[in-house]
């Protein structure tokens, strides 16, 4: 299970990061704001995983003796992706107006990664469900704080924690295969 901790916590990274700069820039109504970050980012960083489960266990039988390689390699590329992404701007630096479409565009951007993640939960002895609880939750209490931060820091620490969420997908992948 500490595995699937490590793994939600840094899933949860990039909407953090995105919860910083929405906080940052956009810092009237931050209660409102910072439930419906959680609700939307911890949402969908809950679901996909599973269905990324759900597809690794339908190939599962054709891959199985590579399966922690193949693990590997997807959290090698999704770490390395949010590594690169932390020293370019977010991409919320563009909204005027927040609303529920644009949450829901964001909230799909930033968890597309977690449902490769979701591959690696066919590798882990864990059960699936209570591991995309975990995500979701650990991704919504993120999210929630994020807004906080970035509404009175400013987004001094959005790139830092995209990279920390990278760096630490690299490391689990790196694990998989030892």
């Amino acid at each position: 299970m500490v595995e699937v901790l490590i793994l939600a916590i840094a899933l949860s990274m990039d909407a953090f990061a995105v919860s910083i700069g929405l906080g940052a820039k956009h810092n009237t109504k931050i209660k409102s704001l910072s439930i419906m970050s959680g609700i939307y980012f911890g949402l969908f960083q809950g679901i996909m995983p599973l269905i990324g489960y759900v597809g690794g266990k339908g190939v599962m039988g054709w891959v199985e003796s590579y399966a922690p390689w193949i693990a590997f390699i997807l959290l090698l590329v999704i770490g390395g992706k949010m590594i690169y992404e932390s020293f370019s701007e977010g991409i919320e630096e563009d909204l005027v107006k927040i609303t529920h479409r644009v949450m829901l565009m964001l909230a799909i951007a930033t968890s597309i990664d977690a449902m490769a993640a979701g591959f690696t939960l066919t590798i882990l002895d864990v059960n699936p469900l209570i591991a995309c609880l975990i995500i979701g939750v650990t991704t919504f209490i993120f999210s929630w704080v994020g807004v906080f931060i970035g509404s009175k820091s400013g987004t001094w620490l959005e790139s830092k924690a995209e990279f920390l969420g990278g760096v630490t997908l690299v490391l689990i992948g790196i694990k998989l295969i030892i």
